[in-house]
């Protein structure tokens, strides 16, 4: 009879040791859900980012969010596609790795439930030739080497307008325009868009095209100098492709979130911009 008492007692417990872990896996998950605190009571936000300058400017601003309670937690992406992956499967909090039109496409293309949380800087992208000092050298049917995003097409062939080599269609929105969308084109330039972005430095460095567009984040990376290398650099003036923190919808509204975009368009945070970059990498107005 005591024997059977105790294995009854022994069930009992077990049922209720078993309940109480649901509930915690369930109060686990919903704080993860809404950012996790730690043991010393800050808030832990994980966010992904290119390396630079992103991240570099992610770490600048850590003390600040320590400050205002958020431990936050940089996770670096080497390419433009895992970390929106990784935000749809809740492994990171946020991105900081794109601009505006790119989250747009991907959107449109890969139906992501994300918004822009807020701007944070713009990289005026370059056009780099191992053979040519300017655009107008470039001969006949030369061979311009561009990142294969079609959200980026549209700003490139603008910077080639702009020098008068190509012309585009009349009243096209410069986020919107692609290769198709070219009236005129005098010198029969070839534009490839063929290339993954964090391979265009090394393409550059094997001397191939005869111009390679880069994007200033992976020119840095690469040891180049986006001022004065390039033959050719977009107007950051009235940029839309403006560098975001991209979120899942809702969690813009999260106070750590909210924090991390506070500190980001700090004084603080726009001057070491402006101090390590030297114009290559400019605060978003």
């Amino acid at each position: 009879m005591k024997k059977k008492k105790w294995f009854q007692t022994l069930a009992i417990a077990s049922t209720l040791l078993l309940g109480l872990t649901a509930c915690g896996t369930s109060a686990d998950k919903k704080e993860s859900d809404n950012g996790s605190a730690d043991e010393k009571g800050l808030t832990k936000l994980v966010i992904g980012a290119s390396n630079v300058p992103h991240a570099e400017i992610l770490e600048k601003a850590k003390p600040a969010l320590k400050e205002k309670g958020v431990d936050l937690e940089i996770k670096v992406f080497s390419d433009f596609i895992l970390p929106n992956k990784a935000l749809a499967a809740k492994e990171i909090d946020a991105n900081y790795f794109q601009h505006l039109p790119y989250l747009e496409e991907e959107i449109a293309d890969k139906g992501y439930d994300f918004v822009n949380a807020g701007a944070v800087h713009i990289e005026p992208i370059g056009i780099y030739s191992k053979k040519y000092k300017s655009l107008d050298e470039i001969p006949k049917g030369g061979k311009i080497i561009m990142r294969d995003a079609v959200s980026d097409e549209g700003r490139i062939l603008s910077i080639f307008q702009e020098h008068g080599l190509i012309k585009l269609k009349e009243g096209i929105n410069k986020t919107k325009a692609t290769i198709n969308d070219i009236v005129e084109n005098p010198k029969k330039l070839v534009f490839q868009p063929n290339i993954e972005a964090a391979l265009l430095p090394q393409v550059f460095n094997n001397g191939e095209g005869d111009a390679v567009v880069i994007n200033a984040n992976y020119a840095l990376d690469a040891g180049l100098d986006p001022i004065n290398d390039p033959i050719a650099v977009e107007s950051a003036k009235d940029n839309p492709y403006v560098n975001i923190i991209a979120v899942r919808a809702g969690d813009e509204k999260r106070e750590d979130i909210k924090a991390l975009v506070e500190v980001l368009h700090s004084k603080e945070i726009q001057d070491f911009i402006m101090e390590k970059y030297k114009g290559a990498v400019l605060p978003a107005e």
